[in-house]
């Protein structure tokens, strides 16, 4: 019993002194890195072709987890979850009447970015994102319309899954992450295009702060 005892505390102690070693050789760019991080998105949206439409942005919140996988020590993949908020302030004519809206909308966002690390303070990163649509507020107002048009006006048909782009960095020291993204959407908000409100796809700049292990 005190000889296995001996033997397992005798390979504890050189898997730890054998993990201490591979990470002392390793720079932070070849580990696997999680982390958590928060901020705020400014969106604003684009290519309403079609529309009496024009938008002015609006802040929202941008925050969730991060994975730094690494391929290597210049290259690596980063996929995210996150929570965020996109939206516009905007007037046009609606039915025939001048309205003004802003719009929330809550979005699901799971990037999933190639990472280029030219050192172990920024890494760039890049690639699709895929969005899926949790909720949408919008405040409003429109001369003297009806009940019938304003239920008709929110229920009109929202697309839920939105397929978009994202490009950016990531700013590293010691354990703070500063980054900076800017997206796009590919896919308008009207699934099959016989929506009535304002067609248009999302665009923003976000900024969070992070912290990773």
């Amino acid at each position: 019993m005190i000889k296995s005892m001996i033997i397992i505390g005798s390979l504890c102690l050189f898997s730890v002194a054998y993990l201490n070693a591979q990470s002392s050789s390793t720079t932070p760019r070849e580990t696997m890195q999680i982390g958590v991080k928060a901020g705020l998105n400014y969106s604003n949206v684009w290519d309403e072709r079609g529309q009496e439409f024009s938008a002015d942005p609006k802040f929202g919140f941008a925050g969730g987890v991060f994975l730094g996988i690494p391929i290597g020590k210049f290259l690596g993949v980063q996929p995210e979850i996150l929570l965020s908020q996109k939206g516009w302030k905007g007037s046009g004519i609606l039915l025939g009447n001048d309205y003004s809206l802003t719009r929330t909308t809550t979005y699901l966002d799971i990037p999933l970015q190639l990472q280029v690390k030219p050192s172990d303070y920024l890494t760039i990163v890049a690639g699709p994102q895929y969005s899926y649509l949790l909720h949408m507020k919008d405040v409003y107002t429109l001369g003297a319309n009806s009940f019938e048009q304003e239920e008709e006006f929110k229920n009109d048909n929202i697309r839920k899954n939105i397929l978009g782009f994202v490009v950016g960095g990531d700013f590293i020291y010691s354990h703070v992450v500063v980054s900076g993204r800017f997206g796009w959407d590919f896919q308008t908000n009207n699934g099959d295009g016989t929506s009535n409100t304002p067609r248009y796809k999302n665009q923003w700049f976000q900024l969070t702060f992070g912290l990773k292990i």
